[in-house]
């Protein structure tokens, strides 16, 4: 990735789902690559990649599940919150749980949303459509280099 270029950083490990999500986003004209990481260990690889580059710009958005094999989603949350440079990238919760706790603990930790994976595509789409309207067009992003 170029340093200087916008990305969406899209960490998820169920094969099923990335392709579900690259579709929707396909669909909805998401207009800003997207970057998926399976696991938190390779979210965080490719974070503390972006942060050691000489001109270093912060993804515009993260979706971040929950449940994810080995670090935990609430693991990476608290750790892109704790760092100086990816603090401020909204994170997105995208997760399959509906349980009180886990949505407490994200924003607790800091989580700037929680939305429940939809069961059809159709509202996939639409969920997409409206992260890319709001996150992506209206929200203001810190998007200049660090």
């Amino acid at each position: 990735m170029n340093p200087t270029d916008d990305v969406i950083l899209i960490v998820e490990d169920d094969p099923d789902d990335r392709h579900l999500l690259a579709r929707a986003c396909r669909k909805a004209k998401v207009e800003i690559p997207l970057h998926f990481a399976v696991d938190g260990d390779e979210a965080l690889a490719f974070l503390n990649g972006i942060s050691r580059a000489p001109d270093p710009q912060r993804p515009v958005v993260i979706l971040l599940d929950l449940k994810l094999p080995g670090r935990s989603g609430f693991e990476v949350l608290e750790w892109i919150k704790g760092h100086p440079i990816f603090r401020r990238v909204p994170v997105i919760i995208l997760t399959s749980s509906r349980e009180n706790v886990d949505l407490e603990r994200a924003y607790d930790l800091g989580a700037n949303s929680y939305l429940v994976k939809p069961a059809r595509p159709e509202e996939l789409l639409r969920m997409v459509e409206q992260i890319d309207a709001y996150w992506l067009g209206l929200n203001q992003t810190l998007r200049a280099a660090m």
